[in-house]
């Protein structure tokens, strides 16, 4: 997989049949990011290597399979093709055109309440995941604050929002990670605040 797709996409983990295959990849109705806004296509790898792809109410019966690892083999309407397989999480699938830039990048339906129909869909998917990611790890967190040139904690963000309602801190003190070592992000309590 090249760089470039790694950079876009950070973190991805490789497939791994006991640890995806049964719960997460079979039998899951995986949406194809790429062109939602033209026509919705829907990828269901079942057992056996067959593929169900469906598009605009018409299924197509196809095949797939595991070559070695993480490198599957998947026959659709423009061919055969081999592809190394990625997760971004457990609902983020992504399959990467061996020796190219090529990706497809699926959501699992499943693990949505809404129905994915558009580009928008899509957004307000991804907005709402990382949204409540981003707001538990703040939550759980540590950070220091500087007042007056002092520096106190390590604090929870609900503990600095405390000291803030009870007036014996300001929100608008720097903070900074506890795994940080200076606060060159000029990060301040209410923009902790904010994001709970």
């Amino acid at each position: 997989m090249s760089t470039a797709i790694f950079n876009l996409l950070p973190n991805l983990k490789p497939f791994h049949h006991d640890t995806h295959y049964d719960d997460l990849f079979l039998n899951q109705s995986w949406v194809l990011v790429n062109g939602i806004d033209k026509k919705k296509a829907v990828y269901i790898f079942k057992d056996e290597n067959t593929l169900h792809i469906s598009q605009n109410e018409t299924t197509t019966e196809t095949s797939w399979c595991i070559e070695v690892k993480n490198t599957f083999s998947i026959v659709t309407e423009d061919g055969k093709t081999t592809v190394k397989a990625y997760f971004k999480d457990d609902d983020i699938l992504v399959l990467n055109r061996i020796q190219t830039d090529d990706c497809a990048v699926f959501i699992n339906e499943g693990s949505y309440s809404e129905k994915l129909n558009t580009f928008e869909d899509v957004q307000q998917f991804l907005h709402n995941k990382y949204k409540e990611k981003a707001t538990s790890l703040i939550a759980e967190h540590e950070f220091y604050y500087i007042e007056r040139s002092e520096e106190f904690g390590p604090f929870t963000v609900e503990q600095l929002a405390e000291k803030v309602n009870n007036k014996s801190i300001s929100i608008y003190c720097f903070v900074r990670d506890v795994n940080e070592y200076n606060y060159n992000k000029r990060l301040r309590i209410r923009d902790l605040i904010k994001e709970l």
